[in-house]
Parts: structure tokens; C-alpha cells; sequence
């Protein structure tokens, strides 16, 4: 019953601290409240404060990083109401984010390797772009880290989602379309949470873009940690 308890509350603290910087996000509109960094922060403080072990609280909240593959695959919902504007983008579409995925993959590992990193770091960091299940498996199969790809994944994801809508905007992206597409491809889950908030063509292009540079990255990874 005691382990019940600490699991409801685990998870109940952390659902609650999302929606929380969630509303808090909206309602100041302050975009650098991002609700995965502020949730993050707040637990990681709480688990310091209390003395408590990361290991401890990601028992708990094992539920989450089981529904995490599901809900991946339920952004395929919007994706398939998008897909009579799709057909006249397939190949542009396609393009795009194999030239993104690619060169996601080769600055990661390139910079890595200049910096010295071990092999197992910089397997670590090469599916960085991709969504957390996806980067974690490929860290597995290629001799990284799965624990700290997944950390790495969150990093990058948060910062695309804080930075990235700014980017879009000072390089004149305005296609509702493209400009999902470019946030899901960089920033993935994360990314695409943010572009929920934008619409639904913006949250089915960005589903679509995590979803396509997850299947090439997984394909880009291997022959880019053989080629450098």
C-alpha cells in the first residue's frame, strides 16, 4: 500500500507541476516557461532538497516513460487529417527532413569527435534530434548511453522549443506547414507540444516531422559513426 502511495503521489506531483507551468506559460505568456524545463527543474530540486535518489523517483513515475511510445504514436491522428495537403509536399517534405536529419547527426558527432569525446559519448549524442524512445534505443545498438541520450534528447528538445519559434520567425518562416515540420524535425516531442499550442496544421506537420527524422535518423546514425 506505502508503494502504491508513493507512486500515485510521484506521479500526481509531476502531472500536476506540468500543468501548473503549462498555465502559468499561457497565462504570462513568457515563452522561456517552458513547462518540460520548469517540471524538470522543480523535481530535480525537490529530489535535492529531500535527499532522495534520481533512481527512486523514476521508479515511480515508470508509467510515464511506458505511455511516452504511445503518444508518440497517437500524434498520427492529426498527421492523417494533413494528409490531402501532404501529397503536394511529399517530395519537398521528404527532402527536407533527410537533409535536417543528416546534418543533425554529422555536427553532433563531428563536433564530438573534434572535442575528443569517447566513443560511447559520441553514440550518445548522434540521435540528439530524435524523440527520447527512438534516441535511446539507437544509443543502445551503437554503444552509447541510453540514460544520458534520453537526458541529452529533453535538453535539446526544450531549448528548440524556447528558441526555436524565434528562429522561425527572424528567418521569415511563416508557412504554418513548414514551420511545424522544421520544429518537430529539431526539437521533437518537445516541439511539438509547443506547436500543439500554434494549431493543428502546425501540430500534425510537427508530429509528422518527429516521426520521419526518427525513421531516418535511425537509418543515418550508423553510417555517419562509421564514416567519422
Amino acid at each position: 500500500m506505502r508503494d502504491v502511495a508513493l507512486t500515485l503521489l510521484a506521479l500526481g506531483a509531476t502531472v500536476g507541476i506540468y500543468r501548473a507551468a503549462a498555465w502559468a506559460q499561457r497565462r504570462l505568456g513568457w515563452t522561456a516557461l517552458q513547462p518540460v524545463a520548469t517540471t524538470t527543474a522543480v523535481i530535480v530540486a525537490a529530489l535535492f532538497a529531500l535527499s532522495l535518489p534520481t533512481t527512486v523517483y523514476v521508479k515511480r513515475v515508470e508509467l510515464l516513460s511506458v505511455l511516452l511510445g504511445p503518444s508518440v504514436v497517437a500524434l498520427g491522428a492529426g498527421v492523417e487529417r494533413e494528409l490531402p495537403r501532404l501529397r503536394g509536399r511529399a517530395a519537398r517534405v521528404l527532402s527536407a527532413v533527410v537533409a535536417g536529419a543528416f546534418v543533425g547527426v554529422v555536427s553532433a558527432v563531428g563536433v564530438a569527435r573534434l572535442l575528443g569525446a569517447s566513443p560511447a559519448i559520441v553514440a550518445t549524442l548522434a540521435p540528439k534530434s530524435t524523440t527520447t524512445p527512438i534516441a535511446m534505443a539507437i544509443a543502445e545498438r551503437t554503444g552509447g548511453l541510453p540514460p544520458l541520450a534520453a537526458a541529452i534528447v529533453v535538453l535539446v528538445g526544450v531549448v528548440g522549443a524556447v528558441v526555436g519559434p524565434s528562429l522561425l520567425r527572424v528567418a521569415g518562416v511563416r508557412d504554418p506547414f513548414a514551420w511545424g515540420l522544421a520544429l518537430g524535425a529539431s526539437s521533437h516531442g518537445v516541439g511539438t507540444a509547443r506547436a500543439v499550442e500554434e494549431g493543428e496544421t502546425q501540430a500534425a506537420a510537427s508530429a509528422l516531422g518527429l516521426a520521419l527524422t526518427g525513421v531516418v535518423t535511425s537509418l543515418v546514425v550508423p553510417v555517419v559513426l562509421g564514416w567519422l
